[in-house]
């Protein structure tokens, strides 16, 4: 009786069809309790269905009447992974290896778990084995595939899926993962050639159409990215994926700022645990001046970064914590999940004579980084150092980017490499100091970063704060913005410069004032000034911003706009505060040259906290307007007082923010006080250690020299500071 219900129920299962063949072995275990076929497939069946307590509480009992089943241990241990028991699924198996050491399917599966823990490397050992015993399953192959990627060897991952299509050329996750991995390799339009494919075969396939339209993103095909996401929404309105991507899409390219909130509103309300999305719609609504429920949703991504959960991309957090600690953490968490170190490739050099610096970034054009470090690459001692460009952006056309690529004895472009290969061309150039002007901001690639092309690596200007990463040596810094026993809060070795550790070119224009009228200020009013976006506003600075102006007659605020949102959320704000919402005018963005020569109308810059203005500062001062700064608790907190330092205006400089709000209105009502320090701006341009570009580029110098020293030596990374 029970073996023919057993030949009944088994090939039910075989066939899919699950709902008939329970109740046959659930009648098996009626006659027999401890009959050990039925409480194994049973226990299988229910890990099919994503029963998994259940399946576990069967096997678990399959396993009491034979201790040693490999089959039935092989099981439990997918099991026991499927929710997050990783280490328990080890030990089963490691119980079947040590018993069948030929049991290609515990390898796979230990492989499998092994990549779940963290530990690719170990998991590719397992998988390689377990396709030594059964060369040709294709489902090994294609988790070998998803390893390497995991590895950063994109080259090998396709190899590991073009044989598993080979054995099972229908299996659409598959194709689907070929096609991420194309995409890492920069080749887009074979990698939507490849999604097209899954779709045609399967057009439910949401998955495949949000990654279509990532390629298609890459390849500034933006009207079909956008489509594609669109039909990915259409089938599974609460995709993820989907929403987080055309978020980013909308917000970071198509500047459209109220529908990229509303997806990463919908997101949150379905996946308030999806990768970086608290972080990412806070950081919008920042951006729109939108501060409903700002304390809670604070505190709430403050929690989750403490916890180590993937909350906020460091970028963003930066601009909202001003806790050292936190944002260590934060940058700690997606350097690991997003970043991990990899393997690295071998440098052709064999001997240096001249020291050769890398400087690897996203911005070689007219962007802020360029602005400041132009004059840097220019100053370098040529009969010392050889200095190397390896360019992750575009050519823009402007003036800046042909007086960048100029100033280097090489300029290489590595935007259309994978990490892996952009690592290697690095180390084929026998880079000896590698320097990271992204950090964790713009056409970033610490992937790059993350292979360790080059002995030293180096965190300077791009992001003003740690990088979180084991790869990245030395940060440049100064002991105004990381004082005195705060090292432990970067995972970096700090190496102060005598002065700002902020490059500045001094060979910038001084452009001449155009008129108040000109931009609707009054000729007669007292301008404030605050160029920083409006992610940089809190709501405390906004109401202390609001109790100067009342303090303050015929005072207005000059702000950068930004998306209409933002005006119409400050406007309600101020008069909210009780402030003329006439009060505040808004600036629009502006060539360089044009918005340096606007800052010299302006009387008194506030600058924000807990992220101070950074370039838009050293702009002003160049300028000969007077900044009024808080230190802040971190290294974005206190860029524009390590500037007042070294710019000779350290009574620009407050403690706290009742100390910064008496000095604005005091600062308002002594016209003198405030033309004695645009005096002494002007005066400082040309002797200020912050624009002596030539001063601070020998004490860049000084402090590669001392990182090559140790290096050479066999010495640990160890923080110095360089001697005036």
């Amino acid at each position: 009786m029970l073996q023919q219900l057993l030949a009944r129920a088994v090939p039910l299962h075989q066939t899919g069809r699950l709902a008939e063949a329970e109740p046959l072995y659930r009648d098996i275990l009626k006659l027999a309790p401890g009959a050990y076929p039925a409480l194994h497939l049973l226990g299988l069946l229910k890990l099919q269905q994503g029963l998994v307590p259940e399946a576990l509480s069967l096997m678990e009992q399959a396993l009491k009447v034979q201790p040693g089943s490999a089959e039935t241990l092989v099981n439990y241990a997918i099991a026991l992974s499927t929710i997050g028991r990783h280490k328990d699924a080890l030990g089963a198996l490691d119980r079947v290896i040590a018993a069948q050491p030929g049991n290609a399917g515990a390898w796979a599966n230990r492989g499998g778990v092994k990549s779940k823990l963290g530990r690719p490397a170990d998991a590719l050992a397992d998988l390689d084995r377990a396709l030594a015993l059964e060369p040709r399953n294709a489902m090994t192959q294609n988790n070998r595939g998803l390893v390497l990627h995991d590895l950063g060897r994109y080259d090998e991952a396709l190899a590991a899926y073009d044989a598993m299509l080979a054995l099972m050329p229908a299996y659409a996750e598959g194709r689907n993962n070929r096609g991420l991995t194309l995409q890492k390799l920069g080749r887009q339009q074979e990698a939507i050639a490849e999604f097209d494919r899954v779709i045609q075969e399967q057009p439910g396939y949401a998955g495949a159409l949000v990654n279509r339209a990532g390629a298609l993103w890459a390849m500034e095909r933006l009207d079909e990215a956008m489509a594609s996401y669109a039909r990915a929404l259409d089938l599974e309105p609460a995709n993820r994926q989907a929403l987080a991507s055309r978020s980013n899409l909308l917000w970071t390219r198509l500047q459209a700022l109220a529908p990229a909130i509303a997806d990463l509103e919908k997101l949150v309300a379905v996946a308030p645990d999806h990768p970086y999305a608290l972080g990412d719609l806070l950081h919008l609504k920042m951006q729109a001046g939108d501060w409903r429920n700002f304390e809670s949703d604070k505190a709430r991504l403050d929690q989750a970064v403490r916890a180590g959960k993937p909350a906020a991309i460091p970028y963003v957090y930066q601009g909202l914590c001003d806790n050292p600690a936190d944002l260590l953490a934060c940058a700690a968490n997606y350097a690991r999940a997003e970043y991990p170190e990899r393997a690295s490739p071998q440098s052709i050099r064999t001997q240096n004579n001249k020291p050769r610096i890398g400087y690897l970034c996203g911005e070689f054009r007219a962007q802020a980084t360029m602005y400041l470090a132009a004059g840097l690459f220019e100053a370098h001692d040529r009969s010392r150092f050889e200095i190397i460009a390896f360019d992750n952006g575009r050519d823009d056309g402007t003036p800046t980017r042909q007086r960048v690529v100029a100033a280097f004895d090489k300029f290489i472009s590595i935007a259309g490499l994978s990490d892996q290969d952009a690592a290697a061309r690095i180390a084929g150039e026998g880079i000896d100091i590698l320097v990271n002007l992204n950090g964790w901001f713009g056409r970033m690639r610490m992937g790059v970063f993350a292979h360790r092309p080059a002995p030293i690596q180096v965190n300077y200007l791009g992001f003003p704060g740690t990088l979180g990463a084991s790869y990245i040596d030395y940060i440049l810094a100064d002991a105004v913005v990381i004082g005195p026993g705060e090292d432990q809060f970067y995972s970096e070795k700090v190496v102060r410069l005598p002065h700002s550790y902020q490059i500045n070119d001094d060979k910038r224009p001084v452009p001449a004032a155009t008129s108040r009228a000109a931009h609707g200020l009054a000729e007669d009013a007292f301008v404030f000034c605050q160029f920083n976006y409006g992610y940089k506003i809190m709501p405390d600075i906004f109401a202390c911003w609001m109790r100067i102006l009342k303090a303050t007659e015929n005072s207005v605020l000059w702000l950068l706009a930004g998306d209409p949102l933002l005006a119409e959320n400050l406007q309600k704000e101020a008069a909210r505060h009780g402030v003329d919402p006439g009060r505040l005018v808004f600036a629009p963005p502006l060539e360089l040259q044009a918005h340096m020569a606007r800052l010299a109308l302006s009387d008194l810059f506030l600058d924000s906290l807990p992220y101070n203005a950074h370039t838009t500062a050293s702009d002003a001062l160049w300028m000969g307007l007077p900044l009024l700064t808080c230190k802040g608790r971190t290294f974005a907190g206190r860029v524009a007082a390590s500037l007042l330092e070294a710019v000779g205006l350290p009574e620009l400089v407050t403690q706290n923010m009742e100390e910064y709000e008496n000095r604005a209105i005091a600062l308002a009502k002594d016209p003198q006080l405030l033309k004695r320090y645009r005096e002494r701006l002007r005066d400082n341009r040309s002797s200020a250690p912050l624009f002596d570009t030539g001063r601070t580029t020998r004490a860049i110098e000084q402090a590669y020299e001392g990182m090559l020293r140790r290096w050479q030596n066999g010495e640990a990374r160890e923080g110095f500071a360089v001697p005036s």
